[in-house]
């Protein structure tokens, strides 16, 4: 007796993998990494861009800004436990989910394929950016927390080299990016925008918060150029030879 065999189950193509639960932990890592994205490190990241854009009412306006940074009640606690901690969780396990990962954006140019590309690769120089950042204005040299006078000159010095200003131009962009897309993703993943229409519409409103980010970035980095180059107070300087 002849048998007809059934129809061959569908393949799917290499290209992004569905976003999926997970087993074990992974379902409550991802979602852990989801929320950080937004809470705290988002929250920094409005904070210092907003904080950096001081620099455009001049040098003595920053130096409070810094002041008043500085003296905050357990500042290094603080730092640890909302920004470091976060930072280091968040970046590392996106390299985690990035290794896990499926894209092939030179045979499957999905705008997805596209979009997740992006997304990981901008996380990537944002997360090495802000390594250096740290080293260099905080550990490097003159303590602008100790020296808030310090910080302004400190920071018109790092622009004088132009592979270090195209550094800072590159990862402003990139956060700017990382950020408002990673907005977009959360807002999909938790369930706040539910359907086509309201992602489509959300959407936008990430791109606007993007152009205003990468707006504010080059409004700082502008500011910090176009002032006149300001002496590093003496104790720093004396700081700054020493280093």
């Amino acid at each position: 007796m002849a048998t007809t065999a059934g129809p061959a189950a569908p393949t799917q193509g290499k290209g992004v993998a569905p976003l999926r639960a997970g087993q074990g932990h992974s379902f409550l890592l991802r979602r852990l990494h989801s929320l950080t994205g937004i809470i705290p490190i988002g929250a920094f990241l409005v904070e210092h861009f907003f904080s950096n854009f001081v620099a455009t009412q001049g040098p003595s306006a920053y130096t409070k800004q810094v002041a008043l940074l500085a003296g905050l009640p357990f500042v290094f606690f603080l730092e640890l436990c909302f920004i470091w901690i976060p930072i280091a969780f968040h970046g590392l396990y996106g390299f985690y989910i990035w290794y896990r990962g499926e894209t092939n954006v030179g045979d499957y140019p999905w705008m997805g394929n596209w979009m997740y590309a992006a997304q990981r690769w901008t996380g990537a120089i944002a997360f090495f950016y802000m390594g250096y950042h740290v080293w260099h204005l905080r550990f490097y040299g003159v303590h602008i927390l100790s020296e808030p006078a310090a910080a302004f000159p400190k920071v018109q010095m790092e622009f004088q080299h132009p592979w270090i200003l195209a550094f800072y131009a590159i990862a402003v962009v990139a956060a700017s990016w990382h950020f408002a897309y990673g907005l977009w993703l959360f807002a999909a993943k938790w369930g706040i925008t539910s359907g086509d229409n309201a992602r489509r519409k959300w959407g936008y409103a990430c791109l606007a918060i993007a152009l205003i980010f990468i707006a504010a970035g080059v409004a700082t980095m502008y500011a910090f150029l176009r002032t006149p180059l300001q002496p590093m107070p003496s104790a720093a300087h004396s700081a700054v030879l020493r280093s």
